[in-house]
């Protein structure tokens, strides 16, 4: 074929990806726009070769001058696309074979699960007493919520006599424009609903009660959008608000490295420790499968084991008096 790569990738932007999410598409253009293109938009498409490929996925990852390389993980969501890319130019017959296959990408390292064992969650709880995010962070930490899903929650995704919460959307940064959030589908697509304790319940009860008090002192000022947690005039919180006033919380409590994402791994740990089985915490977080979740928190099924083991031991020896 005598089309160029950057002449396919804008055809397969638009017309092989409709059934894909549209908050995809965007990604999928940002990486095609700002890596594959810039390198690869004039090449002749039956030019391409594994090699050339295999230097472009070295150089991404590589330092230059005051700039890091991308990430193993970003180079591999940039292979991805490409690869698809490629694929789909198959099968139509541009191409006779996907010269991306053969190339060596670098290694994702699974990043260390960190949560913050018991003493903390009591120094966190009491530090967010009467803050103006007692409630969101609450919420987080006692549902494993994402931040993007705890900000985009809305009212008529709670069910208070229930005491459940309908999770299908999240608050997402628009691609490539600082500050501006809209609202999109959850992170795996699909909504799931949780069941949350009978405290969290009663301090949703009492913030709503706030915020109608805010709304009746705001009046006309009031903006409506249905968010559960907002500022003082009704208009949804910002992601990064929320993020910049955990760090000062966990600051102030000697955990200044201590993450936003830390209180949703705490809450799937807490779960696992309480017995909750594998397949109820993968439901709870969201996560596509459950090979995934006992993946992630393996350290704890361990310790779980471990304990497990012991508690067999002192009963063989209550047994046979041992």
């Amino acid at each position: 074929s005598k089309m160029t790569v950057g002449q396919w990738l804008d055809i397969w932007l638009e017309t092989y990806l409709s059934n894909v999410r549209p908050y995809t598409v965007l990604n999928y253009t940002q990486h095609i726009n700002n890596h594959i293109k810039p390198t690869f938009g004039k090449v002749k498409l039956d030019k391409l070769n594994t090699h050339m490929i295999q230097q472009f996925y070295n150089d991404l990852g590589t330092a230059h001058e005051n700039k890091p390389g991308l990430s193993p993980k970003t180079i591999k969501c940039i292979h991805g696309i490409f690869h698809k890319a490629l694929q789909q130019a198959i099968e139509i017959g541009y191409l006779r074979s996907n010269p991306t296959t053969a190339c060596k990408l670098p290694k994702v390292e699974r990043k260390e699960v960190k949560s913050l064992d018991n003493e903390a969650i009591q120094s966190f709880i009491k530090a967010i007493r009467g803050h103006r995010f007692e409630v969101i962070f609450l919420v987080t930490l006692c549902t494993g919520l994402r931040r993007g899903e705890v900000c985009g929650l809305t009212w008529d995704s709670i069910d208070l006599e229930r005491g459940t919460i309908h999770v299908n959307k999240q608050l997402q940064q628009v691609p490539g424009q600082s500050g501006n959030f809209r609202l999109t589908p959850t992170k795996n697509g699909k909504s799931r609903t949780i069941t949350v304790a009978s405290f969290v319940v009663d301090a949703l009860r009492q913030h709503k009660v706030r915020q109608t008090e805010a709304r009746l002192k705001a009046g006309p000022n009031w903006q409506d959008e249905g968010f559960v947690f907002t500022d003082e005039v009704g208009h949804r919180l910002s992601p990064n608000t929320v993020y910049h006033n955990y760090k000062r919380i966990v600051a102030s409590i000697g955990l200044p490295k201590a993450r936003l994402h830390d209180l949703r791994h705490t809450f799937a740990t807490v779960s696992l420790h309480a017995g909750d089985d594998i397949k109820t915490v993968q439901e709870n977080l969201g996560h596509a499968t459950a090979a995934f979740t006992l993946a992630t928190y393996a350290h704890v099924t361990e310790e779980m084991k471990q304990d497990s083991a012991n508690r067999m031991d002192q009963f063989i020896k209550g047994v046979f008096g041992a």
